[in-house]
């Protein structure tokens, strides 16, 4: 597949500044959903750029670094479980790739959005949503990596200060044995309250003081 075929269409129409963007971290239970948007220069290579969530973690680790240094600008965009609870994900994963951009065009005139399938009627230039963008885009597979390097990286975090969790192994998404330590140890800071796993366990614990009252 060509990765650039969606780049190369905008570049013969004279449009230099194009600006790749994806999220990661709709699933989880716990912790920010991350957006990244990311400006590659016309020659950029890099062999085996996919979709991150094909690659090792070995390789998002040292792609990730490449991209940094070679992308022309990148932005990252990053919305709280509160503020997801309180917009919904779907809304809260549109802000966070929002706020990538603005970044992004702090730095440099962006003319161009390339999405990860998500529309942004409030993007005052021009953008396509293309479905599964960062496995057909080179520049939504290199958001993607950025993105999805950033989140995990927050995940090591919050293990460090909650090993019981299993954060690093998990990511905050609802394995069967988060969801075992979500039940053993409870909720702490940062969870999603209004995804089922963490509201049930809400209810429980609502029911339960209701009893002992």
């Amino acid at each position: 597949m060509d990765l650039w075929k969606y780049e190369n269409e905008l570049f013969k129409d004279g449009i230099n500044f194009i600006g790749g963007v994806d999220e990661v971290g709709r699933g989880p239970l716990i912790g920010n959903v991350v957006a990244a948007c990311c400006v590659l220069p016309k020659d950029f290579k890099l062999d085996g750029l996919t979709d991150s969530k094909k690659l090792t973690e070995k390789k998002r680790d040292k792609f990730y670094d490449y991209i940094i240094k070679n992308s022309i600008a990148y932005g990252i965009g990053e919305v709280s479980p509160e503020e997801i609870d309180e917009i919904n994900i779907y809304e809260a994963s549109r802000k966070a790739m929002m706020l990538a951009i603005n970044e992004v065009r702090k730095k440099i005139n962006l003319e161009h959005v390339l999405t990860d399938a998500m529309p942004l009627p409030d993007l005052d230039i021009p953008h396509t949503p293309i479905i599964k963008g960062d496995a057909k885009s080179i520049t939504i597979a290199a958001a993607s990596v950025i993105a999805k390097v950033t989140r995990d990286r927050e995940m090591y975090e919050l293990d460090k200060k909650y090993p019981n969790y299993g954060f690093k192994n998990h990511k905050g998404y609802p394995t069967k044995k988060h969801i075992e330590a979500l039940n053993k140890y409870g909720l702490i800071d940062g969870y999603r309250k209004t995804y089922k796993p963490v509201s049930l366990i809400l209810e429980k614990y609502s029911s339960k003081k209701s009893s002992n009252n």
